[in-house]
């Protein structure tokens, strides 16, 4: 690993910003189809459709709706062919609009029926043709706007499912880059995308699939909150991107490794020039017109940062086991108070205390509730594995609201506020 760091014109690529806008590329690379599904599919498949016709069937026996008698038989001879019990793909489509438009009608009910993609992508383009058909050959002016409405508000919804299905299948190809693939798509990491692993879980009948899907979702949470909460402090950035210009200027790759290293063992390896060397690996690893060479250092930067993390063993996180295991609450708040009043420096201190700052130990807790929720037996940090108990968790989840609300003047974040697990 000899290889030399004279790439300053190359690395200028890579020296992000120093306020937080850094650029987000917006190539979107292609990964193989997941299998996790393929166990339960074909059963589900079949209730797509089932649910769909009898659905639409029980709207049409009670008259609650018809098809639009114009629609003659003319229209619907390329659409002939028979697809599922008796029905011809034109019939199908009928009855799944009546129960979208009807018996189903919020969109949390179509998403349902159109997460199995599979299965939809058969259908799709029959269904907003015929949407578009009903609608052009319809008279009354009041069904022909639902149908367009319709396809449009079906559209959208179909559009944000392909989005989150390939990011999806992003993060099952990787599953160790999860932090670089935040970095690098924050803004698709939605709401409606942790909606929509939901959606997926109650498609599952396997028990260790559905834990699977759980567990992808908590990591995906985990990075998201590591990397807003570093975006906004922008003076941690700066601080973070002139670590790294240093980095960069090391003289050898072995030298730059080796810099990371010692940043690790110096505690100075924090959150904030990880989300960088990550958010610079991803920009890398997907640029179609950087180096090999810059590549390749990058690379060996970025696992040597990963690598760097199982070493870190600091104080507080032996403090921290020390108070979660006092009992006595008040005894444990008051252990608390002297770790964070250490007296005068001249004064004679009890070895057997360790002292630090409630910002430093207020960190701490927040990488431990970290690795907790990114998944105990998956954590890169060893202590944070034998932080399993709910006893525990909740007891360090008090530590924490108490730092922030005894020691910390300037308070909380909304940030710090949302990761905490809602009840």
């Amino acid at each position: 690993m000899a290889t030399s760091l004279c790439f300053s014109a190359s690395m200028n690529s890579l020296r992000a910003p120093a306020k937080a806008g850094f650029p987000i590329s917006s190539k979107v690379p292609k990964t193989s189809h997941s299998k996790l599904f393929r166990k339960t599919h074909t059963t589900r498949l079949q209730s797509f459709k089932s649910e769909a016709i009898a659905d639409a069937s029980r709207i049409i026996n009670r008259n609650e709706t018809s098809v639009s008698s114009t629609y003659t038989a003319h229209e619907e001879e390329n659409d002939e062919a028979e697809i599922t019990q008796g029905y011809t793909l034109a019939q199908f489509c009928d009855k799944m609009i009546e129960v979208f438009m009807h018996e189903k009608p919020q969109t949390k009910n179509w998403r349902k029926f159109l997460v199995f993609r599979d299965e939809w992508n058969k259908y799709r383009e029959g269904f907003y043709n015929r949407c578009q058909a009903r609608a052009d050959s319809e008279h009354d002016p009041t069904m022909k706007q639902k149908l367009i409405a319709l396809a449009r508000k079906v559209k959208k919804i179909d559009n944000e499912m392909d989005q989150h299905t390939e990011l999806l299948k992003e993060i099952q190809g990787n599953p160790t880059d999860i932090n670089a693939i935040v970095a690098r798509r924050r803004k698709d990491f939605t709401g409606e995308f942790f909606r929509h692993l939901g959606v997926i879980s109650d498609t599952i009948d396997s028990l260790e699939e559905r834990d699977a899907i759980a567990r992808l979702g908590a990591k995906c949470l985990s990075a998201v909150s590591t990397y807003d909460n570093a975006l906004e402090n922008v003076e941690d950035l700066n601080i973070a991107q002139s670590k790294f210009n240093e980095i960069l200027n090391s003289p050898s790759l072995d030298a730059a490794c080796e810099r990371v290293k010692s940043m690790a063992k110096a505690k100075e390896l924090d959150s904030s020039l990880i989300l960088l060397i990550n958010k610079t690996w991803a920009v890398a690893k997907e640029s179609t017109t950087m180096k090999s060479e810059v590549k390749d250092i990058m690379y060996h930067i970025y696992k040597t940062t990963k690598s760097s993390l199982r070493s870190i063993a600091p104080k507080e996180i032996k403090l921290l086991k020390y108070l979660l295991n006092i009992t006595d609450p008040e005894e444990r708040f008051s252990a608390l108070a002297t770790a964070f009043s250490p007296g005068d420096e001249r004064e004679a201190k009890d070895a057997d205390i360790m002292y630090t700052t409630p910002k430093e130990l207020h960190k701490w807790i927040k990488i431990m509730l970290d690795a907790y929720l990114l998944n105990k037996e998956e954590t890169e940090l060893r202590e944070a594995r034998q932080l399993t108990q709910p006893v525990v968790i909740q007891r360090l989840f008090i530590l924490k609201e108490t730092i922030e609300a005894e020691y910390m003047k300037q308070g909380t974040t909304k940030a710090q506020k949302d990761e905490e697990p809602e009840d």
